[in-house]
């Protein structure tokens, strides 16, 4: 599933199976965030956080991200400083993505206890999606909160089996969360979807028991798909992009090409490719496109052919 610390175990109180990451995403925002309350989005983000919240009727205060360093070492950045700014009277949660989708960005040891401190310092809930946590390309999995976190914190983890497990269609993951909260999130459960249909629940198990020569074949093709296009865009002066830590998007820049939706749009009607203009993840992805590299090689190849023969035009 997800591995901890050798010899760690966790309380199996703490897991609440939901209908899908999205649906764990809406019962942790309900919990900590409603009417007239905030909560803090760094962008470029998913936007289904948003939405999540809106739905709530919290408002999200986006904190957008910097894409710094040098050509070939670019890294996408959370400004801490400017996060503690961020933090008003009514602020209850920060959200953290990590690995991140759209951008790949993937939190250290070091920024993950910034983080927590800075909650625990200000009282706040932190709502940690970290779905792509295995889908990494250096070691067994990413940086998380578990590794820094201590009892008591108030940190609730949204997983799905989507990505890891491609169970996208089963709609199934879980919320996992301190125990006294379960009454709570069980009621919340009863009164949205009564449940979670038990044929979902036995392939989910299937998948954690019996599913880890699946991710790592899976995990071998994304980064395979990863390296055919950064490779190939690196090659292009006019393309700026951290590569990615994490995750399965490419998030870049190209000069001279700020109405990224127009290009987008464009880029199907010329190039015969589809992706995702940077505005639909916030203001912080304004003038970027992201890229799905969970392909096989030859459909990553030539989507990275044809990109890169219509950049050279």
């Amino acid at each position: 599933m997800y591995p901890t610390a050798a010899g760690e175990s966790v309380d199996p109180e703490r897991f609440f199976v939901t209908i899908g990451g999205m649906h764990a995403l809406q019962i942790a925002v309900r919990m900590v965030a409603g009417a007239g309350d905030e909560v803090i989005l760094p962008t470029p983000a998913w936007p289904n956080f948003r939405g999540a919240f809106v739905i709530a009727g919290a408002t999200p205060i986006e904190l957008p991200m910097t894409l710094a360093g040098r050509v070939g070492k670019l890294r996408w950045q959370l400004d801490m400083e400017r996060l503690g700014a961020a933090i008003g009277p009514r602020t209850r949660a920060i959200v953290v993505n990590t690995p991140a989708n759209p951008t790949g960005w993937t939190a250290t040891l070091d920024e993950l206890t910034e983080i927590l401190g800075l909650a625990r310092r200000q009282g706040l809930w932190i709502i940690a999606d970290e779905i792509y946590g295995r889908v990494v390309f250096g070691g067994e999995r990413a940086p998380s909160f578990r590794d820094v976190m201590e009892p008591g914190d108030r940190i609730l983890f949204v997983q799905t089996l989507s990505k890891n497990w491609s169970m996208t269609g089963w709609r199934i993951g879980w919320l996992e969360a301190p125990p006294e909260l379960g009454p709570v999130i069980e009621n919340l459960v009863q009164y949205s979807t009564s449940g979670v249909p038990v044929f979902a629940q036995r392939a989910a198990i299937a998948a954690l028991d019996e599913g880890e020569a699946f991710f790592a074949h899976q995990l071998s093709r994304i980064r395979q798909g990863r390296d055919i296009i950064c490779d190939g865009l690196g090659a292009i002066d006019r393309v700026r992009f951290a590569r990615p830590d994490g995750a399965f998007y490419l998030f870049c820049s190209i000069d001279g090409e700020e109405d990224t939706r127009s290009l987008a749009l464009k880029l199907v009607d010329e190039a015969g490719i589809g992706l995702a203009p940077g505005s639909a993840f916030g203001a912080g992805g304004e003038g970027f496109l992201r890229i799905c590299f969970a392909r096989k090689a030859e459909d990553m190849a030539e989507a990275t052919r044809r990109l890169v023969a219509w950049l050279a035009r």
